[in-house]
């Protein structure tokens, strides 16, 4: 593996330009007043209830995702490449659902196997040839990107159910800005405190056109234990929006509506945060509790908007990501403005016996895996571990894609040694309304906290940073 890209220092080892303040910051300010701002970080972050759940954790069911309180710095540039990168690759994702469940030209012209569309657990039968309010299906993505190189960034995957972390970076900026206020006063950083207008606006923007002037806005949560429930709640709150769950919502002459003190109010555009399986017990399954009967009838009908739409699972799904190049080019015209991780699908013979040849060097993960589970990092691997992936690929090939094991760039670090390099990766959140596309300057930075770990994920133990991205 190359080494990685170190975001401060850069190649040479002379610090980049964008770091220069911060540099200058870390060298006069004494470790001891960052610990003691890291355990006012800590404190703050208890006492507001910023925890996540770890499914099957018998120790402890709610944990506070660690945050290093050393900022990311991106410069303008680089955010304006970033930034026109992910619009183009949301409207395609946008483009290629709408065809799937569409008029599918994208399958007649070979760009994408119909089997990979038709059997991907993903794919939502019932939503083929209906119209969703305005054709899009993907309102807010999660696009995970990691920097290889001084110019070169990847998507690592792309995120279009429900995309989460969006509370962690604007409380990680609102700690920051309360704790560093004299950083803050030598940078020119680009505000995020205005994503709940902007995702408002977005959801306002798709309401159908049936919707009164003032449409409803409302979010749907599984319930408070959920592992995202602290997200789900802050959100509902910064928006101004009622948080829901299923039995706060019923169908009438396929229109919902939401229970309230005065009566029955309808309810014209849900940002739901429920799995498509649970959403309807009368469409989808019929144990589910979480869900609202005849939700799926009203949808259908054009009643209401779910952002995101039903279905989108087949376009986050691991082995379409391969495809993106293409349906990129297909849907927009254009060349990806950002690459790729170079892919080997093992459903194909050849991929999958350079795979098997190379196991000790390559990440492999599970097409349908979240979550930094169910995947194999081919360096930090066992044997024994690396063995049973083996018998897992010879199993059931198909469920599996490979990637090289990337050197993901470093950022300066807080850990119990003191300041050092660790890999991070970023999730910007693009939230596409009828109107226009809006994106929040930054985004999630999440740091894998272990020395020389690449999982970033907080179930895997890593932590996030506020991300800066300059203004000038």
């Amino acid at each position: 593996m190359a080494s990685a890209f170190d975001e401060m220092n850069g190649t040479g080892g002379s610090v980049r330009e964008a770091y220069e303040g911060l540099k200058r910051w870390l060298d006069t300010v004494p470790a001891d007043h960052i610990a003691l701002r890291r355990s006012q970080a800590e404190l703050f972050f208890r006492r507001i209830g910023i925890t996540f759940a770890v499914y099957g954790d018998a120790e402890a069911t709610e944990r506070l995702i660690p945050f290093d309180i050393i900022p990311r710095v991106i410069t303008k540039p680089e955010w304006q490449k970033l930034e026109k990168g992910l619009v183009q690759r949301v409207t395609a994702l946008n483009a290629f659902l709408a065809d799937v469940y569409g008029p599918r030209e994208c399958l007649k012209a070979g760009v994408i196997p119909e089997d990979l569309v038709y059997r991907n657990p993903g794919f939502r039968p019932e939503m083929a040839g209906r119209k969703v309010p305005h054709d899009i299906y993907v309102h807010i993505a999660g696009i995970d990107i990691v920097r290889v190189d001084q110019d070169d960034f990847y998507v690592l995957e792309d995120n279009a159910r429900t995309p989460s972390g969006v509370s962690y970076m604007l409380e990680n900026r609102e700690v920051m800005m309360r704790l560093f206020p004299e950083l803050f006063a030598d940078h020119r950083v680009a505000p995020v405190e205005n994503y709940p207008d902007s995702l408002l606006a977005t959801l306002r923007s798709v309401a159908p056109n049936s919707a009164s002037r003032d449409p409803v806005c409302v979010l749907l949560t599984p319930g408070q234990f959920n592992s995202a429930f602290y997200e789900h709640s802050f959100l509902a709150d910064k928006l101004g929006i009622e948080l829901v769950e299923g039995s706060d919502l019923f169908v009438r002459d396929d229109i919902v509506y939401m229970r309230t003190t005065q009566g029955p109010k309808r309810v014209d555009v849900i940002y739901r945060r429920i799995d498509d399986d649970f959403l309807d017990p009368l469409a989808f399954r019929p144990d589910s509790i979480l869900g609202v009967p005849g939700l799926m009838s009203a949808y259908q009908s054009g009643n209401v908007t779910l952002a995101n739409a039903v279905g989108t699972g087949v376009a986050d799904d691991k082995a379409v990501y391969t495809y993106m190049p293409e349906i990129i080019r297909f849907f927009t015209g254009e060349e990806p403005i950002l690459k790729n991780v170079p892919t080997w699908r093992c459903r194909e013979k050849e991929a999958l016996s350079y795979v098997m040849d190379h196991l000790p060097e390559l990440v492999v993960k599970e097409v349908s895996g979240s979550g930094g589970y169910g995947m194999l990092v081919g360096p930090h691997a066992s044997r024994q571990q690396i063995e049973e992936f083996r018998r897992k690929l010879k199993q059931a090939p198909d469920g599996f894609i490979a990637q090289p094991t990337l050197a993901l760039s470093t950022c300066p670090t807080f850990v119990a040694s003191g300041v050092a390099p660790r890999h991070v990766d970023l999730r910007p959140f693009v939230l596409s309304g009828s109107d226009k596309v809006r994106i929040v300057p930054g985004g999630l930075t999440r740091v894998a906290l272990k020395e020389g770990s690449l999982v970033v994920n907080s179930s895997q133990g890593g932590g996030t940073k506020d991300t800066w991205v300059l203004d000038a």
